[in-house]
Order: structure tokens, then C-alpha cells, then sequence
């Protein structure tokens, strides 16, 4: 059924405007939504499948009132054969805008902003050819032919290019036991390094599972990260210099040192991104540029320039270090002291690097120089997945391994043996297009017939609707909530699929490190308006606004203190603080009364107000970090206002955030690990599920928008690797892959991603 009631007033989901269905859904939630017919309540379907529509329960309802639903839409229709063009189509009830019983049929094409699209295939010409991978077992082990090359290439560099799903782990593992068990190679001579603990403590694992019994051999075997090696070679040579007590292991202890130097060099540090400046400062560190190095290239450099050299200096003069010392340091320490580095070559004559498309300069020199003796360097990775360069990462040195060392074998895994061919076939069509890669083809393994799904949500509360409600219909039919991954560019591109997740019966896990998208700045101080509006005596509110104000923060004290000595809120007694510029109070005499009013406003409405009238557009320009690449305050303040169009009311809106505020502090110190997994492309990095759905492809999202400024000043790098991210997401799907294009992004038009369109 297309036609219903909410709240006796006829809706027909054929000329509703799009952007109220999420709102009527959720009515239809709440058993507001009726039959035309019988008067019960009226589910909402709001899926991938199929269009929306409505439907009872008890499905013989549904046959019974079909017939007269039917006919109360014809008489709709022949009702509006009269109607006049220029009579108004909607009427306001409730916050929404419903359509007049004469207007349901009133043209021949739906009166829709927006219309509902069904999902669309996205196919490649490429057909499912089988290529026969011959496999053979070595040291116990079933191997294709390329794969087995790469396990017995023993001497001299090699390179590995192995695609995505194409059995890395399983060849460094095999290839560390051919080393030992056939060709008797002393394990002790044997580094195998790794970019996280998790994946060396996988790669234990699965050699002791498969190993013919020569425990002790395989605990002589060095595995683990670059800092867990260098930072041991770094503590046998200085135990003293280098004990753990000194470690800075927090960002919040960088902070201190960082937010000392902001006092020093009279930088406001109220509102500093401390977060964005540690990452500058690790990524000059990578490298390995030193702040007498760093060439500023921008405002944004020139200001955290200063800061890196005061951090520095401040660690030193404590005797203490940070992570990205322990390889520095090493690095200096190995090139420096020869009898050193002679000893640690001695000992180690092989080396193995898992995910090499993500070293940096200093990783990649250290290894240089240890193996420098043997050239026995084995660097095992993909071009097409290297995608952490805000951290130093560099594709060259996977790009031009033959350059740096001639002799070097390279050899690629082609076999794609996680994922179905379309999803592959789609994957290969995606990423051909960078010009800065290897050339290969990935080839799929299994072929189901089933293609990848392009679908088109409204914006992103209905794109998390609408995955929401795939993944319950998926688990009805058997699947398991294991099997599925949600995933997105950056944290705040997961705020709704994460709200929808805590609204819903569903176990999920998310990443817990992540603070709610209701504390960010930004969000938080406009939220305080509105806080401040229902209770002028918030305090934390009020420390907000203050900034916003661009008052001073002790003026808080005296504010407190003429609340008391006037009897009157915190928010009204700023009107009696002296000392406060003149241009100032008029400004406060002005919003004060407006912030009262703001809780008899609609949400969308009362933002409004907050940004124009009373002045916070000029708060997120100058304290909203707008110079910032990748998280604007404008965009936060975006994110907040398709938040606030769900709700009719602020008190409503407030309690809709503070509930999200209490669940998700809840949900950080949550031991559950199972569940459909949450989390952004770059974590689901060597991961792989069943299902995967994809979130906001859509220029200014992936690509996102610093990538496409780059690109229009003539920097393709940053697109490249957008580009990657895409493929890098497509390919953790074993069996099914859905991605999402909505037409409006933060209450903006949207455009499909441009890495998606020739796809279509």
C-alpha cells in the first residue's frame, strides 16, 4: 500500500516529498501511521530491496484492505482532475509538510524533491573466466604457483606484489618456514617486522600451528612492529637513556608539553586543535624532517612550526621520548656507530616486511641500512592499498624497488581468493584508473552472479535507516551480525549509522577510542544555545557560550557571583558583569532575549538563529579550525543541523543528543567484540566480511573535499589515494558489497562519487 493516515490526515508516498519519509517511518515506528481502510496501525517498509511502502503486521490485513485502499486513491485521482495548478499542494501537521487529500495525483509525475531510485548494479564488462590455479603443497602447505616462487625465492630482493585477498599472510608465514624447515636457515638471522602487534602476533600463530614441531626454532625468529625491534636494539645499547618510564605514550602528556608553548609563544590554546598539531609533528618526524628542516608551506605549518621545536626541546631537556624517537634515534644511532650496526648485521642476515606500501622514510632507511649487507630484503605489499601518507607513508619506495635495487625479483599475486568476481572485476575497474601504480589485473577465484549495489538515500539519516534495515532482513534470513562491516571515510561520516545501531536491537561493535560527535567544539558550543535556552542556569552550557562570546574564561567567576547578589540566571547576570567592552554588552543585551526564545523555535530553525542573528558564524570562522584540510567547524555545524531536522521540538532535539552522550561513554568501556562492525576504512584494513556496506561516496566525502582542492591546484596525489581508499574499502567483501550515494550530504546537494560514475 502506497496511501495512509498520520494523524487523520492522508499521506501517499507517491507525492510525499522525499525528504519526509524518514520522518514518517519513524512515525510509523511509534504506531502513528494508520490504515486508510481499517484504522490499525501501519508498518513503514524502509529498505534496499524495494520501494516503500506501507503494510499491517498481520499480512491478512493487508489483502483485505488493499481493494479499498484502492479505491480511495481513485477517488483521489479523479477528485484531482479539478484541481488548480496554483493552489498549495501541502499542508503543515506536525512538522511535516503533507500532502492535501485533492493534491495525491495532481500531475503525472510524483511531486517529489527527490525521487525514490532502487539500487542499480554496478557491472563491468569483464566476463568470469576461471584461471585454473594449480597448487602443490610445500612444507605442508597448499600454494598456487606464484605463490610458491615467492615462498622460494629466498636470496637477494624481492618484491611481492600481492594484491588484495590474494594470501600475503599466508605466503610470509610459509615463506619463514620454508627459510627454517628446508633450506635450514638459522631463525636467528631471520627479522620478519610488521605494522602492528596484532598482525605479528597472527603471524606467531600461524607458524606454530603449521610448523613440523620445531617450537624452539620459531621462538628464535624475530616478529614484530618496527618500534617493538628498534626499540629494544635502542635499550640493549642505553638501558638507562632509553627506560620505559621516560616514554611519552599519551597524546594527552604531548599536550602539556605542546599547550606550555602555546602560553610561551601567546597562542590561544582555548580552541587549538592539540590533536591535529601532534600529527603534524609525527608526520615531520616520519620523514624525517627536523624543525630546523621543515620549510612551512602554509599558515597552518608556520603556526606549528614554533611548537615542534619547543616540543623537542622540552622532551629533551626531561630525558624523555616519544614513539617516533625509538626509530629516529635508532636510525642515527645505526648510521652512526659502525661497530654497532656491523654486530645487529652479524646477526641478522634476512628480512621480511609485511604491508610494505605503508613504510615511511625512516622505516624504510633503517631497513635499507641493516640489510645493506645481503640485500636479503623481502618487502611484501600493494601499491593500490597505500593509504596512510598522513603519516608518512610513501608509495615510492613499493613503486620504485626494481630502481633502488636492479637485481630484484618481482613478483605478483594475482589470484583473488576472498572476493566474488564482480565485486573484483568492479574493484580492478576502480583502481586502473590511477596513473601512479603498478599495472596488474586481479582475478576473482568464485563467481556468484551477484553484483555490487550502487543505492541512493535521501541523506545520511535515511542512508542508516536503510542499511540498518538490509542487515535485519539479512540476519532474519540466517545471516550472521558477525559477517557484516559499515564503513566510512572519516569518524563524523559514521555519526548516523552509529545512532541508528544504538537505536536499534542490533549487536554492533564501533571503535571506542572515538568521542561522540555531540562533544566536538563546535557542536557542542552550538548546542549550548539551545541548552542555555531551556536552562539559563547550565554552567557547562555557559562556558561554552562564553567562548563563543569571545569573553574571557574567568569572567565566569563574577558571573557566578552576580547570579547570586541579583537573584537572577547565570545567563541573565551577564548583563550586570562590569568591565566588559562596550560593543560587547550591546552584543549580549541583544541575544540574551533571543536565547530564550530559541526553545519555542523548531530545531532547524533555532540553529538558524544561532548561526545568523546571533553570531556564531563569526565564532566557527575565526576559532572553527576552517583553515583545517580535513575537519571543518562549518561542517560539524552542517552534520548538527541534518540531526536537528528530525525533531519538532529543542526539548525533544537536547534529549535525542543526550542520549546519544550517555550511551556512547557507556559504550566505550563495552568489552563486547561481536556484532556488525563500525569503524572507518582505514581501520577495516586487512579485514574482511561477508557483507559490506560503503558510506557517502559522494564528491566532497570519497574523494573527500581537501583532496579535490589539491586537485584543482594540480596535486592528483591526494585523489590517488581517495581512490584507493575506495578500493581498499570494496575489497574487504567476500560476497556482498553495497555503497551508498545520497543526493544531499550535510543538507548540501551531492554529487556521486566521481571514482563511481563510469560504472554506471
Amino acid at each position: 500500500m502506497k496511501t495512509a493516515k498520520l494523524n487523520d490526515e492522508l499521506i501517499s508516498l507517491q507525492r510525499l516529498p522525499r525528504e519526509e519519509f524518514q520522518r514518517i517511518y519513524e512515525s510509523s515506528l511509534k504506531e502513528s501511521v494508520t490504515c486508510v481502510a481499517c484504522e490499525q496501525p501501519l508498518k513503514m517498509y524502509f529498505g534496499l530491496t524495494k520501494s516503500p511502502f506501507f503494510y499491517h503486521s498481520n499480512k491478512s490485513l493487508t489483502s483485505t484492505c488493499q481493494e479499498k485502499v484502492k479505491k480511495v486513491e481513485l477517488q483521489m485521482e479523479e477528485q484531482s482532475i479539478s484541481h488548480s495548478p496554483n493552489e498549495d499542494l501541502y499542508s503543515e501537521q506536525n512538522g511535516f509538510r503533507i500532502p492535501k487529500a485533492r493534491s495525491i495525483a495532481t500531475v503525472d509525475k510524483p511531486i517529489t524533491t527527490t525521487a525514490w531510485k532502487l539500487p542499480k548494479e554496478l557491472k563491468t564488462v569483464a566476463p568470469f573466466t576461471p584461471i585454473e590455479k594449480k597448487t602443490s603443497s610445500l612444507v605442508g602447505i597448499d600454494l598456487d604457483t606464484e605463490q610458491q616462487i615467492a615462498v622460494t625465492t629466498t636470496e637477494g630482493p624481492l618484491l611481492i606484489l600481492a594484491g588484495a585477498g590474494s594470501g600475503k599472510t599466508r605466503v610470509l608465514t610459509t615463506r619463514a618456514l620454508y627459510m627454517i624447515e628446508e633450506k635450514k636457515i638459522d631463525p636467528k638471522s631471520i627479522m620478519l617486522v610488521t605494522f602492528t602487534a596484532k598482525a605479528a602476533r597472527e603471524m606467531q600463530e600461524r607458524l606454530k600451528k603449521r610448523s613440523n614441531g620445531s617450537y624452539q626454532a620459531l621462538n628464535q625468529l624475530v616478529i614484530g612492529t618496527f618500534h617493538s625491534i628498534f626499540y629494544k636494539i635502542l635499550q640493549h645499547h642505553d638501558k638507562e637513556k632509553w627506560n620505559g618510564q621516560r616514554l611519552i605514550k599519551w597524546d594527552w602528556q604531548k599536550e602539556n608539553y605542546i599547550k606550555q608553548a602555546c602560553r610561551e609563544l601567546a597562542i590561544d590554546e582555548k580552541d587549538f586543535p592539540f590533536d591535529q598539531a601532534i600529527q603534524q609533528i609525527g608526520l615531520w618526524k616520519n620523514t624525517m624532517k627536523s624543525p630546523t628542516q621543515v620549510i612551512p608551506v602554509d599558515d597552518w605549518e608556520r603556526k606549528v612550526l614554533p611548537l615542534y621545536q619547543a616540543y623537542e626541546q622540552k622532551k629533551e631537556e626531561s630525558g624523555q621520548f616519544d614513539f617516533d624517537d625509538m626509530l629516529l634515534k635508532c636510525y642515527e644511532l645505526l648510521k652512526t656507530n659502525h661497530t654497532l650496526l656491523k654486530a645487529y648485521q652479524t646477526r641478522f642476515h634476512y628480512f621480511l616486511i609485511d604491508e610494505f606500501q605503508d613504510i615511511n622514510p625512516v622505516q624504510y632507511k633503517l631497513m635499507k641500512l641493516l640489510s645493506s649487507h645481503t640485500h636479503h630484503l623481502c618487502g611484501v605489499g600493494d601499491d593500490d592499498q597505500t593509504i596512510y601518507s598522513f603519516r608518512g607513508s610513501e608509495p615510492s619506495f613499493i613503486l620504485n624497488f626494481k630502481t633502488e635495487y636492479p637485481a630484484a625479483k618481482i613478483i605478483h599475486l594475482s589470484a583473488n581468493y576472498r572476493s566474488d568476481h564482480h565485486i573484483v572485476s568492479t574493484a580492478n575497474d576502480v583502481i586502473s584508473k590511477n596513473k601512479t601504480r603498478h599495472p596488474k589485473k586481479m582475478t576473482a577465484q568464485s563467481d556468484s552472479h551477484a553484483f555490487p549495489l550502487s543505492f541512493f538515500p535521501y541523506d545520511e539519516e535515511e542512508e542508516a535507516t536503510l542499511i540498518v534495515n538490509d542487515i535485519r532482513e539479512k540476519i532474519e534470513m540466517g545471516a550472521n551480525p558477525n559477517e557484516f562491516a559499515i564503513l566510512y571515510r572519516t569518524h563524523t561520516g559514521g555519526r548516523a549509522i552509529l545512532e541508528r545501531f544504538i537505536q536499534s536491537s542490533l549487536p554492533f561493535t564501533f571503535e571506542k577510542g572515538q568521542n561522540s560527535f555531540y562533544e566536538r567544539r563546535m557542536v557542542r558550543t552550538a548546542l549550548a544555545y539551545l541548552r542555555l535556552s531551556v536552562d539559563p542556569d547550565n554552567t557547562d552550557a555557559f562556558t561554552d557560550l562564553i567562548r563563543a562570546l569571545f569573553l574571557k574564561q574567568s569572567i565566569l567567576n563574577d558571573v557566578k557571583a552576580m547570579s547570586i547578589l541579583h537573584d537572577c540566571s547565570l545567563l541573565e547576570s551577564l548583563l550586570h558583569v562590569t568591565g566588559i567592552a562596550s560593543f560587547q554588552m550591546a552584543k549580549i543585551k541583544k541575544i540574551i532575549p533571543r536565547i530564550h526564545s530559541l526553545k519555542n523555535e523548531k530545531p532547524m530553525m533555532a540553529l538558524a538563529v544561532i548561526e545568523k542573528e546571533l553570531g556564531f558564524n563569526d565564532y566557527v570562522k575565526k576559532q572553527g579550525n576552517e583553515g583545517n584540510a580535513m575537519e571543518k567547524g562549518s561542517d560539524d555545524l552542517n552534520d548538527l543541523k541534518v540531526v536537528a531536522k528530525k525533531f519538532l521540538t529543542v526539548h525533544d532535539f537536547l534529549e535525542h543528543t543526550d542520549h546519544m552522550l550517555r550511551t556512547q561513554k557507556a559504550l566505550k568501556t563495552d568489552s563486547r567484540e561481536s556484532g556488525v562492525q563500525l569503524m572507518t576504512i582505514h581501520r577495516s584494513k586487512g579485514l574482511e566480511f561477508e557483507h559490506v556496506y560503503i558510506l557517502g561516496a559522494v564528491d566532497g566525502s570519497l574523494p573527500h573535499d581537501f583532496s579535490l582542492e589539491a586537485w584543482r591546484k594540480g596535486n592528483g596525489n591526494h585523489l590517488e589515494e581517495e581512490r584507493r581508499l575506495l578500493y581498499v574499502a570494496m575489497t574487504r567483501a567476500k560476497q556482498f558489497l553495497a555503497i551508498s550515494s545520497p543526493a544531499y550530504r550535510r543538507g548540501r546537494k551531492a554529487v556521486t562519487s566521481r571514482f563511481l560514475k563510469p560504472l554506471m
